[in-house]
Protein backbone atom coordinates (compact mmCIF):
# COMPACT_ATOMS: atom_id res chain seq x y z
CA UNK A 1 0.00 0.00 0.00
CA UNK A 2 1.75 3.18 -0.91
CA UNK A 3 -0.45 6.34 -0.40
CA UNK A 4 1.49 9.39 -1.85
CA UNK A 5 0.94 12.92 -0.66
CA UNK A 6 -1.16 13.18 2.62
CA UNK A 7 -1.20 16.37 4.13
CA UNK A 8 -0.80 16.63 7.81
CA UNK A 9 -2.60 19.81 8.71
CA UNK A 10 -1.70 22.48 11.76
CA UNK A 11 -3.75 25.18 13.45
CA UNK A 12 -1.44 28.36 13.09
CA UNK A 13 1.56 26.34 11.46
CA UNK A 14 2.27 25.39 7.65
CA UNK A 15 0.97 22.09 6.69
CA UNK A 16 3.28 18.72 6.05
CA UNK A 17 2.81 17.00 3.34
CA UNK A 18 3.69 13.19 3.57
CA UNK A 19 4.03 9.42 2.44
CA UNK A 20 2.70 6.20 3.13
CA UNK A 21 4.76 2.99 2.88
CA UNK A 22 3.16 -0.32 3.86
CA UNK A 23 1.70 -3.73 3.47
CA UNK A 24 -1.77 -3.57 5.15
CA UNK A 25 -2.03 -6.90 7.09
CA UNK A 26 -3.18 -5.70 10.51
CA UNK A 27 -0.38 -6.63 12.54
CA UNK A 28 1.90 -4.59 14.39
CA UNK A 29 4.89 -3.26 12.41
CA UNK A 30 8.24 -1.10 13.29
CA UNK A 31 7.82 2.37 12.49
CA UNK A 32 10.32 4.12 10.50
CA UNK A 33 10.41 7.80 9.84
CA UNK A 34 12.60 9.37 7.03
CA UNK A 35 13.75 13.12 7.14
CA UNK A 36 15.17 14.44 3.89
CA UNK A 37 18.42 16.72 4.36
CA UNK A 38 18.79 20.27 3.21
CA UNK A 39 17.53 21.61 -0.31
CA UNK A 40 15.73 17.97 -0.08
CA UNK A 41 12.21 16.75 -0.34
CA UNK A 42 10.41 13.51 0.37
CA UNK A 43 10.14 12.80 -3.55
CA UNK A 44 13.93 13.69 -4.30
CA UNK A 45 16.09 11.04 -6.40
CA UNK A 46 15.48 7.39 -5.32
CA UNK A 47 13.64 7.87 -1.95
CA UNK A 48 10.51 6.13 -3.29
CA UNK A 49 12.65 2.96 -4.36
CA UNK A 50 14.22 3.21 -0.87
CA UNK A 51 10.62 3.26 0.45
CA UNK A 52 8.94 0.70 -1.77
CA UNK A 53 12.32 -1.58 -0.41
CA UNK A 54 11.44 -0.77 3.38
CA UNK A 55 7.24 -1.50 2.46
CA UNK A 56 8.81 -5.14 1.25
CA UNK A 57 10.64 -5.98 4.52
CA UNK A 58 7.19 -5.55 6.42
CA UNK A 59 8.25 -2.14 7.64
CA UNK A 60 5.78 0.74 8.29
CA UNK A 61 7.40 3.35 6.54
CA UNK A 62 6.88 7.52 6.70
CA UNK A 63 8.86 10.20 4.57
CA UNK A 64 7.79 13.87 4.60
CA UNK A 65 8.62 16.99 3.32
CA UNK A 66 9.76 19.60 6.49
CA UNK A 67 7.18 22.13 6.23
CA UNK A 68 9.39 25.14 5.29
CA UNK A 69 11.59 23.14 2.88
CA UNK A 70 10.10 25.12 -0.60
CA UNK A 71 7.75 22.74 -1.50
CA UNK A 72 3.57 23.07 -1.26
CA UNK A 73 0.69 21.00 -0.96
CA UNK A 74 0.23 20.88 -4.89
CA UNK A 75 3.51 20.79 -5.61
CA UNK A 76 5.41 18.85 -3.13
CA UNK A 77 8.83 18.41 -5.59
CA UNK A 78 11.34 20.88 -5.95
CA UNK A 79 10.69 24.26 -4.76
CA UNK A 80 7.92 26.91 -6.00
CA UNK A 81 7.46 28.49 -2.18
CA UNK A 82 10.97 30.22 -1.25
CA UNK A 83 9.42 32.68 0.83
CA UNK A 84 8.74 29.46 2.67
CA UNK A 85 12.37 28.34 2.38
CA UNK A 86 13.78 32.04 3.69
CA UNK A 87 11.94 31.03 6.85
CA UNK A 88 13.08 27.70 7.31
CA UNK A 89 15.34 26.79 10.63
CA UNK A 90 16.30 23.90 12.75
CA UNK A 91 13.86 24.40 15.31
CA UNK A 92 10.86 24.30 12.49
CA UNK A 93 12.41 21.20 11.17
CA UNK A 94 12.49 19.86 15.07
CA UNK A 95 8.64 20.77 15.85
CA UNK A 96 7.90 18.98 12.27
CA UNK A 97 9.58 15.88 13.05
CA UNK A 98 7.73 16.07 16.71
CA UNK A 99 4.34 16.60 14.70
CA UNK A 100 4.71 13.78 12.69
CA UNK A 101 5.65 11.12 15.39
CA UNK A 102 3.22 12.54 17.19
CA UNK A 103 0.54 11.92 14.48
CA UNK A 104 1.97 8.19 14.18
CA UNK A 105 1.77 8.02 18.28
CA UNK A 106 -1.25 8.93 19.28
CA UNK A 107 -3.55 6.32 20.95
CA UNK A 108 -5.63 6.22 18.31
CA UNK A 109 -5.00 6.78 14.33
CA UNK A 110 -6.09 5.11 11.31
CA UNK A 111 -2.93 2.82 11.60
CA UNK A 112 -3.32 1.72 15.01
CA UNK A 113 -3.21 -1.89 14.11
CA UNK A 114 -0.35 -1.63 11.31
CA UNK A 115 1.48 -0.26 13.83
CA UNK A 116 3.75 -0.79 16.64
CA UNK A 117 3.86 2.03 18.50
CA UNK A 118 7.13 0.93 21.06
CA UNK A 119 9.33 0.31 18.07
CA UNK A 120 9.65 3.08 16.50
CA UNK A 121 13.53 4.09 14.35
CA UNK A 122 14.31 7.72 12.70
CA UNK A 123 16.18 8.17 9.74
CA UNK A 124 18.26 11.13 8.81
CA UNK A 125 20.11 12.39 5.71
CA UNK A 126 22.70 14.70 5.67
CA UNK A 127 20.89 17.74 7.59
CA UNK A 128 18.45 15.53 8.57
CA UNK A 129 20.56 13.82 10.20
CA UNK A 130 21.46 15.86 12.75
CA UNK A 131 17.53 16.86 13.13
CA UNK A 132 17.05 13.30 13.29
CA UNK A 133 19.93 12.73 16.25
CA UNK A 134 18.56 15.80 18.66
CA UNK A 135 15.30 14.61 18.16
CA UNK A 136 16.24 11.00 19.21
CA UNK A 137 17.53 12.61 22.25
CA UNK A 138 14.46 14.38 22.93
CA UNK A 139 12.12 11.91 22.73
CA UNK A 140 11.30 8.77 24.26
CA UNK A 141 9.48 6.66 21.92
CA UNK A 142 12.23 6.75 19.55
CA UNK A 143 13.54 3.45 19.76
CA UNK A 144 16.34 2.99 17.24
CA UNK A 145 18.32 5.97 15.39
CA UNK A 146 20.05 5.41 11.86
CA UNK A 147 21.72 8.69 9.98
CA UNK A 148 22.97 8.67 6.66
CA UNK A 149 25.91 11.16 5.92
CA UNK A 150 24.64 12.90 8.30
CA UNK A 151 26.32 16.38 9.74
CA UNK A 152 27.78 16.39 13.05
CA UNK A 153 27.79 20.25 13.87
CA UNK A 154 25.05 23.12 12.81
CA UNK A 155 26.90 26.00 14.15
CA UNK A 156 30.07 25.90 11.73
CA UNK A 157 27.68 25.20 8.11
CA UNK A 158 28.01 27.89 6.11
CA UNK A 159 24.27 27.90 5.89
CA UNK A 160 24.44 28.96 9.55
CA UNK A 161 27.31 31.61 9.78
CA UNK A 162 28.73 31.96 6.43
CA UNK A 163 29.69 35.76 5.54
CA UNK A 164 27.90 36.81 8.54
CA UNK A 165 28.66 40.45 8.37
CA UNK A 166 27.22 40.36 5.53
CA UNK A 167 24.44 38.69 6.16
CA UNK A 168 23.65 40.83 9.42
CA UNK A 169 23.91 43.80 6.78
CA UNK A 170 21.45 42.29 3.85
CA UNK A 171 19.34 40.29 6.02
CA UNK A 172 19.28 37.85 3.36
CA UNK A 173 21.70 36.02 1.65
CA UNK A 174 21.28 33.76 -1.36
CA UNK A 175 22.62 29.94 -2.20
CA UNK A 176 22.52 28.72 -5.71
CA UNK A 177 20.56 25.27 -6.09
CA UNK A 178 22.88 23.95 -9.00
CA UNK A 179 20.16 21.97 -10.19
CA UNK A 180 17.78 24.42 -10.44
CA UNK A 181 19.39 26.91 -11.02
CA UNK A 182 17.20 28.92 -8.63
CA UNK A 183 19.03 31.10 -5.76
CA UNK A 184 17.77 29.47 -2.77
CA UNK A 185 17.45 32.58 0.23
CA UNK A 186 18.30 32.21 3.49
CA UNK A 187 16.71 35.49 6.21
CA UNK A 188 19.20 36.31 8.97
CA UNK A 189 16.43 34.54 11.39
CA UNK A 190 17.98 31.37 10.59
CA UNK A 191 21.08 32.58 12.28
CA UNK A 192 19.18 34.13 15.03
CA UNK A 193 17.32 30.89 15.73
CA UNK A 194 20.52 29.11 15.80
CA UNK A 195 21.87 31.08 18.14
CA UNK A 196 19.01 31.41 20.22
CA UNK A 197 18.48 27.64 21.02
CA UNK A 198 22.19 26.76 20.33
CA UNK A 199 22.19 24.63 23.80
CA UNK A 200 19.28 22.50 22.00
CA UNK A 201 21.14 22.49 18.96
CA UNK A 202 24.44 20.70 20.00
CA UNK A 203 24.63 18.09 18.03
CA UNK A 204 27.37 16.87 20.22
CA UNK A 205 25.18 16.44 23.19
CA UNK A 206 22.39 15.30 21.95
CA UNK A 207 24.89 12.45 20.64
CA UNK A 208 26.53 11.78 23.75
CA UNK A 209 23.13 11.66 25.89
CA UNK A 210 21.60 9.04 23.53
CA UNK A 211 20.75 5.50 24.99
CA UNK A 212 19.20 3.98 22.15
CA UNK A 213 21.19 2.04 18.83
CA UNK A 214 22.20 4.32 16.42
CA UNK A 215 23.18 2.87 13.29
CA UNK A 216 25.86 6.00 11.67
CA UNK A 217 26.32 5.11 7.45
CA UNK A 218 28.39 7.38 5.51
CA UNK A 219 30.76 7.33 2.39
CA UNK A 220 34.14 7.26 2.69
CA UNK A 221 34.35 9.84 -0.13
CA UNK A 222 31.32 12.06 0.24
CA UNK A 223 32.14 15.48 -1.18
CA UNK A 224 29.24 17.32 0.93
CA UNK A 225 29.66 16.22 4.37
CA UNK A 226 33.02 14.80 5.05
CA UNK A 227 33.29 11.05 6.43
CA UNK A 228 35.25 13.10 9.66
CA UNK A 229 31.74 13.79 10.76
CA UNK A 230 30.64 10.58 11.17
CA UNK A 231 33.85 9.62 12.87
CA UNK A 232 33.21 12.69 15.73
CA UNK A 233 30.01 11.07 15.67
CA UNK A 234 31.16 7.66 16.92
CA UNK A 235 33.85 8.83 18.94
CA UNK A 236 30.81 10.76 20.96
CA UNK A 237 28.90 8.11 21.48
CA UNK A 238 31.53 4.81 21.58
CA UNK A 239 27.79 2.84 21.88
CA UNK A 240 27.12 3.56 18.33
CA UNK A 241 28.02 1.44 15.18
CA UNK A 242 29.78 2.97 11.92
CA UNK A 243 29.25 1.66 8.13
CA UNK A 244 31.36 3.47 5.68
CA UNK A 245 30.61 2.81 1.98
CA UNK A 246 33.51 2.95 -0.13
CA UNK A 247 33.35 4.64 -3.38
CA UNK A 248 30.39 6.57 -3.25
CA UNK A 249 29.28 10.37 -2.72
CA UNK A 250 26.58 12.01 -0.62
CA UNK A 251 23.62 10.59 -1.92
CA UNK A 252 24.52 6.86 -2.20
CA UNK A 253 24.95 6.98 -6.05
CA UNK A 254 21.46 8.55 -6.89
CA UNK A 255 20.50 11.35 -8.31
CA UNK A 256 17.66 13.43 -9.35
CA UNK A 257 15.55 12.46 -11.36
CA UNK A 258 16.00 9.08 -10.70
CA UNK A 259 14.25 7.44 -13.83
CA UNK A 260 15.87 3.53 -13.14
CA UNK A 261 13.50 0.97 -11.66
CA UNK A 262 16.35 -0.35 -8.83
CA UNK A 263 18.45 1.42 -6.52
CA UNK A 264 22.23 2.05 -7.04
CA UNK A 265 24.69 -0.53 -5.61
CA UNK A 266 25.86 1.93 -2.51
CA UNK A 267 22.52 3.18 -1.69
CA UNK A 268 21.19 -0.12 -1.74
CA UNK A 269 23.68 -1.11 0.50
CA UNK A 270 23.05 1.38 3.03
CA UNK A 271 19.35 -0.03 2.69
CA UNK A 272 20.21 -3.55 3.27
CA UNK A 273 22.29 -2.26 6.29
CA UNK A 274 19.30 -0.36 7.91
CA UNK A 275 16.73 -2.86 7.37
CA UNK A 276 19.06 -5.15 8.90
CA UNK A 277 19.46 -3.31 11.84
CA UNK A 278 15.98 -2.09 12.33
CA UNK A 279 15.37 -5.98 12.45
CA UNK A 280 18.04 -7.03 14.88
Amino acid sequence: MIKKNQVLYRTDKKPIVYDLFYNPTKTKKPLVIFCHGYKGFKDWGAWNLVAEHFMNANLFFVKFNFSHNGGTLEQPIDFPDLDAFTENNYTKELEDLEAVLTLFTEKEHPYTSEIDSNNITVIGHSRGGGISIIKASEHKKITKLITWASICDFGKRSTTIGDLQQWKKDGVKFVLNGRTKQQMPHNIQLYHDYKANEKRLDIESAEKSLRIPHLIIHAKNDPSISFNEAEQLTQWNTDSKLIDIPNSDHVFGAKHPWEKNELPEALLDVVTHSIQFINS
